[in-house]
């Protein structure tokens, strides 16, 4: 089966959060506005960023049928549904309702539990998943700093070359740039490499990446777009700096506690996701206007993703 391979910026969204922590839905047509307007390509939705390992099952349905429903009409923009890493009878039912919603392609990581003993049990988890909806995209979301599974990509893309037809690629959340352009490589580029680290995505580019998942671009996807121009132009000394800019950027989600400075950030460029649920660590008030300080102080408003007119 072939499928084409997705490029440009593809966000992984932040789920939206009531106060009381539920998910509020009714946010969702307008951050598809929003990350439209700032020429993102799609969105992989209910992963990290999405906080799906803290969501039920019911509660990711809805969130998929909302994004199902707002770009429903709009064949260029890409959804992809995290099905999760621990139940496979859930990951089933949740490829089966992605299916049924019209969304574009399902994602399944490592169980992070009762972890695969080795490549070929992780192969057939994949391939039970994946059979349920044959004729639909599935990528492999290859995360170790969080799975504790860091198996070489490059032993899974053989492990399930020829045995699931609907193995499109993976979404590769690691640094180990060796196994990442082995997996470019194989079978003379078969498989849709997508970058998963956005702090040091150009390295990526360099490798022949064409797209890349990740939780900035929900906030700052003109920093990348320029990069990826100054790249293809040869002007390497202007996208060292625009990398720079992005490691700087990143280091603030490191010193106000982490992931959930994300939706910090969502809130500086107008789009309120609320807070991350238990037992993610969320900055106080006192800790925001401070954040806010930092933030104005790498000219932010330079390089951050633009509300619609």
């Amino acid at each position: 089966m072939i499928f084409n391979k997705l490029e440009g910026l593809i966000a992984a969204p932040f789920t939206p959060m009531t106060e009381s922590g539920a998910i509020n839905l009714n946010i969702i047509p307008d951050y598809y506005r929003f990350l439209k307007h700032n020429k993102v390509t799609g969105a992989f939705i209910c992963g990290s960023t999405g906080e799906g390992v803290s969501m039920s099952t019911e509660e990711k349905k809805q969130v998929a049928q909302a994004w199902a429903t707002c770009t429903k009409d709009d064949p260029d923009f890409k959804v992809m549904l995290f099905l999760g890493g621990t139940s496979i009878t859930d990951c089933k039912d949740l490829a089966l309702f992605a299916k049924q919603i019209g969304l574009y392609a399902i994602s399944f990581t490592a169980p992070f539990y009762f972890k695969p003993a080795n490549v070929d049990m992780l192969a057939k988890a994949c391939a039970e998943i994946a059979a349920v909806v044959p004729d639909m995209p599935f990528y492999y979301y290859h995360i170790p700093v969080l799975t504790g599974v860091g198996f070489a990509m490059y032993d899974l893309l053989k492990a399930v070359d020829g045995k699931i037809k609907n193995f499109a690629g993976v979404k590769y959340t690691h640094e180990d740039f060796m196994d990442f352009l082995s997996c470019m490589s194989f079978k003379d580029g078969k498989y849709d490499m997508l970058w998963g680290r956005d702090e040091n995505m150009l390295s990526a580019l360099v490798l022949g990446t064409k797209g890349a998942v990740g939780s900035t671009f929900n906030y700052a996807a003109p920093l990348y777009y320029d990069m990826i121009e100054a790249f293809e132009n040869n002007d390497l000394k202007k996208a060292q700096s625009l990398q720079q800019l992005s490691i700087d950027m990143i280091r603030l989600l490191g010193k106000y506690g982490g992931i959930a400075t994300g939706k910090a950030y969502m809130k500086v460029v107008g789009v309120d996701c609320g807070e991350f649920r238990l037992p993610v660590k969320n900055m106080d008030n006192d800790q925001f206007e401070l954040f806010q300080s930092d933030v104005a102080g790498l000219d932010f408003d330079t390089f951050k993703s633009n509300a619609p007119h």
